[in-house]
């Protein structure tokens, strides 16, 4: 609750300064501030406040100088944004009330047990602001590696689910897909999903945007349509085409999966607990009943090791079984990219290639999105074990999944034809022979400097699959950016690191 101290003394008059902190909330005041000093307020103070009768808490950060005005406080844009706040108005402060969760969090820190209510208090305080990026640094390095059993790991998939907005749909049988990731390009879902929406599936997909690759579905899906769409928007679309492929953060679906996914990216720490616990949650808000979770499996992709996709694959049965899903896992090569795109426009290229039946489009991406497509024909009853794959590509080679496509599309809020951005450079074999291996971590890291996935087409043309048989001077990739800075920085990269291909 915000109390007034006395007749305004801990408010202040709000100046805009435009600073991004991306997510975070964040408040700016004067060190020798009256309401800083009668508070008690020091850096990193975590404080309510409040703005024409909306609360939030935010991080307090001390400014020295004259960049505010004695009387004078401001807002980061993120928390701006979210109060719908003005130059001029008023902005009042007090004292954040003790977070009891943070008891749970170090008891798992020290080896205890994630319960149930454990996990309830704990995620209801992270949606509800009242966590630092520190609080939330300790949760989610408490929760990393193996820290979480299956019991632990089923609580906080619920308890993430509760705190968001939920999805419900007319029809028993709801589809949906997801990859765990690591793998440059590899845009099957556009695909799969067209496909289970031409053989009569409903299937509500929304999807992520990158986080530590060169583009995330969304990112792709934002080339053709438009993807921040409301909860009135998805579920208008499903009415009329059974299918979406929206930006699952813009309806808040599961919002406290997004902090955690933050912090956990700032931290370069991996945790498959909650990495089960974000797909999971998505799927459950999503009103999903069937789910095909696809683990590629590669040396440098996300999942490194046979060993380790069986025991994701164990703990994602367990625990969607226990939430109700009805899942099929499929372990997937993750050992180098799928399809020749990597970035928004260029994996979009490959998409509508591969819709649209054009000769050159990627054999790989075809065959991986009709595998994954049959199997969730199969999981939901649309096809007899062993012929869902044909019918999927069925469905594709007779033009049903891309005109289903086009159709979600121009219900999403039309169609566009992805572009190539206007610099390139070509990178050529230095010598004759096979190409032996692939770092997909390196490959994708070139493609994020040559601007994706924020310049949408910037990216790699890639032309090099293993065994396939190159000579001096022929192209393994080309780079794409919007500007001669990025593309010398991806050039400065590749030629700095050699192993991205090896040819023997």
């Amino acid at each position: 609750m915000i109390t007034k101290i006395n007749n305004l003394t801990n408010s202040l008059t709000l100046k805009r300064l435009g600073i991004d902190t991306l997510q975070e909330f964040v408040v700016y005041m004067r060190a020798e501030c009256h309401v800083c000093i009668s508070e008690g307020f020091k850096t990193q103070t975590r404080i309510n406040i409040s703005v024409k009768n909306k609360t939030a808490i935010a991080t307090l950060n001390v400014i020295y100088g004259e960049i505010l005005h004695h009387g004078e406080a401001s807002l980061s844009e993120s928390v701006w944004k979210y109060m719908n706040a003005e130059e001029g108005d008023e902005i009042i402060f007090s004292h954040l009330q003790p977070i009891h969760s943070l008891s749970d969090v170090r008891a798992k820190m020290y080896g205890g047990i994630l319960d149930y209510k454990a996990a309830e208090r704990i995620i209801s305080d992270i949606a509800e602001g009242k966590y630092s990026n520190i609080h939330l640094a300790a949760f989610v390095t408490a929760c990393a590696g193996e820290r979480l059993n299956v019991n632990e790991i089923t609580a906080l998939t619920t308890s993430m689910v509760n705190v968001g907005s939920k999805l419900n749909w007319d029809s028993s049988v709801v589809a949906d897909k997801h990859c765990v990731g690591g793998l440059p390009g590899n845009r099957t879902t556009p695909i799969v999903v067209a496909i289970a929406a031409a053989a009569g599936l409903t299937i509500p997909k929304t999807s992520s945007k990158a986080i530590t690759s060169p583009a995330g579905t969304a990112d792709t899906m934002a080339v053709f349509t438009e993807v921040d769409l409301s909860l009135a928007k998805i579920k208008e679309v499903i009415e009329k085409e059974q299918a979406c492929i929206a930006w699952g953060g813009g309806v808040k679906l599961s919002p406290v999966d997004d902090v955690l996914i933050r912090i956990g990216k700032a931290l370069d720490v991996d945790s498959e607990g909650q990495m089960i616990a974000s797909v999971l949650s998505k799927k459950v808000a999503a009103g999903s009943t069937h789910v095909i979770i696809d683990i590629p499996v590669g040396a440098t992709a996300k999942v490194r090791t046979l060993e380790k996709a069986l025991k994701l694959k164990y703990y994602f049965y367990s625990v969607g079984n226990s939430l109700g899903l009805k899942l099929k896992v499929v372990i997937t090569d993750g050992n180098q990219p799928v399809g020749r795109g990597v970035g928004p426009a260029l994996e979009a290229m490959d998409v509508l290639s591969v819709l649209r039946n054009e000769p050159q489009a990627p054999k790989d991406l075809l065959q991986r999105a009709c595998f994954i497509a049959g199997a969730l024909l199969e999981l939901c009853g649309n096809a007899q074990a062993g012929k869902g794959e044909q019918i999927a590509m069925e469905i594709v080679k007779t033009g049903k999944a891309w005109n289903k496509f086009y159709s979600i599309c121009m219900a999403q809020g039309g169609f566009r034809e992805p572009k190539y951005a206007p610099f390139s450079h070509v990178i050529l074999a230095e010598c004759d022979g096979v190409v032996s291996e692939i770092d997909n971590r390196k490959l994708a890291m070139a493609a994020k400097l040559c601007g994706a996935p924020d310049d949408k087409s910037a990216g790699i043309l890639f032309n090099a699959p293993l065994e396939k048989t190159v000579n001096k001077g022929d192209t393994l990739f080309t780079i794409y950016a919007d500007s001669k800075g990025e593309l010398n920085y991806a050039i400065e990269y590749i030629k700095n690191e050699s192993k991205i291909i090896t040819i023997k």
